[in-house]
């Protein structure tokens, strides 16, 4: 059977710990940021999970992660 490609894109967006979640970074953070709250600049730093509805779609989409 031939290799799965993983798609470049995701690649580029998740990461996998080490117990096998899946880390992703927020949204809404590259432009205007001047426009947002300080709530929302605090809250959005680091990385966050991907949610469990969005584990399956990421897992087929990055075959070998």
């Amino acid at each position: 059977m031939p290799k799965l490609k993983s798609k470049s894109s995701v690649k580029k967006r998740f990461a996998f710990t080490g117990s096998g979640k899946i880390k992703r970074n927020w949204a809404g953070k590259l432009h205007f940021m001047r426009r947002r709250s300080k709530r929302f600049i605090r809250g959005t730093r680091g990385t966050g999970l991907v949610d469990q509805a969005d584990v399956k779609m990421v897992k087929r989409l990055m075959p070998y992660g």
